[in-house]
Order: structure tokens, then C-alpha cells, then sequence
């Protein structure tokens, strides 16, 4: 008799215990009544009835995704392998679990194909050197297209750009150029701006023999203090017209009286 009353309680309590869900706070169950979505419940605890109701549970925590290793094909016809990590959380249980089928692994598929998309329109310089530009490029395009599935994609990094040997190679080679011509560059500046200065310096000197003067003294004094076995010693222009207009007129004046 005892028993015919304990089975049941026994399968009551059973029903019952397999139908309470308890929830963490960052954690929805989308539930589904005989096979039509229902609700989504969480976070706490509710009854689910068996057999009738379905739930899926939803992680609403920013998960971190490493985007594989893809071959891109840049703008200027280089090949390189790049990989990237995505962040990305479920801000709509429903979409998640009714629009896509794991959700997941869609988003996965999705950072891909934009990743070798987005990156394939660029150049390799930019690349390599506007990381944050691209980042934010790609961001915009997978937030965009993931929407729809209740996804929010907070942020994409591209980790790293491998490149080949024989690459970077002529990368070390275009920088050395690079270099060189910058150094050229430079060179050829402070030779014009010293000749500016030089053609500054001597109008300056042409209109104040004083100062030309005082020029041509202070160059001998820095060639005495010098111990060398040759001087030479400058001759001021001015000094050299006088003595050829003097060698001239004497030169006239011999021819005059000569018969």
C-alpha cells in the first residue's frame, strides 16, 4: 500500500526537479513551446515543463574569437598571411538562436571572408602601417552584417602580417633606398641653404669694404696659428684690379713714346 503511494511522489519529484532551470546572471534561455518560441527567461530560477517546453542557452559575455590565418592577395599583387581576434557578444537571445544556426560559427566564416575582402582592396604599406584604419573598417562591415543575428561586434585587432623572406628582403631594400634618398635630399638643402647664406654674406661685404677688410685679416690670423710648411696668402680683389689697371697704364704709356 506504502508503495503504491511513494512511486508516484517519487516521479513527482522527479518531474519537478527536471523541471527547474536556475540561470547565472549573464546567461538568457530562449524557450520554446512545442516547437514555437515561447520567451526568453533568465536570470534566476523558472520551471520548465518536459516534453512540451524546449530551452537554448545563451552566453550574453563577450566572447574573444581568433580569426584563422588567411591569404590575402593586396592591391599591389603581394601575397601574405594575416590573422586577426575578434570580440564580439549576443545582444538579442532570439535573433541568435532563430535567424542563424550557430551563431558562432557563422560569425567565425564571416570575419574571414571580410578580412581577406577588406584587407585585398588595400595596398601592402597601408597594411602595415594604418593597422587601426583597417581595423576600424573591418569592425564596421562584420557589426553591420552580424546585426541581424543579434550579434554586437565591439572590436577587431589584426594581429600579425607574415611575410615571405624573399619580401622582406626587398622591403629592407626599398627602406635602405628610402634612406639614401632622404640623406641626398637633405644634403642638397644645406648646400643651398649655405650658398644663400655665402650670396647674403658677400653682398653684405661688397657694400662695406670695412668688412672685407676685417674678413681678409681674420683669415690671416687663422692661417698663422695653423703649422703648416706652405701658406697661402689671399690677395683681395680690389688689390688685383689696381695692380692690372697700374701694369696698363704703364704699359700705354711706354707704347706712346716708343716711335
Amino acid at each position: 500500500m506504502l508503495i503504491s503511494y511513494l512511486v508516484p511522489l517519487v516521479l513527482l519529484l522527479m518531474l519537478i526537479a527536471a523541471s527547474i532551470r536556475i540561470l547565472p546572471e549573464y546567461k538568457r534561455g530562449v524557450v520554446f513551446f512545442l516547437g514555437r518560441f515561447q520567451a526568453v527567461k533568465g536570470p534566476g530560477l523558472f520551471i520548465i515543463i518536459p516534453g512540451i517546453q524546449k530551452m537554448e542557452v545563451v552566453d550574453l559575455r563577450v566572447i574573444t574569437m581568433d580569426v584563422p590565418e588567411q591569404d590575402v592577395i593586396s592591391q599591389d599583387n603581394v601575397t601574405v598571411k594575416v590573422n586577426a581576434v575578434l570580440y564580439f557578444r549576443v545582444v538579442d537571445p532570439e535573433k541568435a538562436i532563430i535567424q542563424v544556426e550557430h551563431f558562432v560559427s557563422a560569425t567565425s566564416q564571416l570575419a574571414q571572408t571580410t578580412l581577406r575582402s577588406v584587407l585585398g582592396k588595400h595596398d601592402l604599406d597601408e597594411m602595415l602601417s594604418e593597422r587601426d584604419r583597417l581595423n576600424d573598417d573591418i569592425q564596421e562591415i562584420i557589426d553591420a552584417s552580424a546585426e541581424s543575428w543579434g550579434i554586437k561586434v565591439a572590436n577587431v585587432e589584426i594581429k600579425h602580417v607574415d611575410l615571405d623572406d624573399s619580401m622582406i628582403r626587398a622591403i629592407a631594400r626599398q627602406a635602405e633606398a628610402e634612406r639614401e634618398r632622404r640623406a641626398k635630399v637633405i644634403h642638397a638643402e644645406g648646400e643651398l641653404q649655405a650658398s644663400q647664406k655665402l650670396l647674403e654674406a658677400a653682398n653684405v661685404m661688397s657694400g662695406n669694404p670695412t668688412s672685407l677688410q676685417l674678413r681678409y685679416l681674420q683669415t690671416m690670423s687663422d692661417m698663422s696659428n695653423k703649422n703648416a710648411s706652405t701658406i697661402v696668402v689671399p690677395l683681395p680683389i680690389d688689390l688685383v684690379e689696381a695692380f692690372k689697371s697700374m701694369t696698363g697704364a704703364g704699359a700705354g704709356g711706354n707704347d706712346k713714346g716708343n716711335p
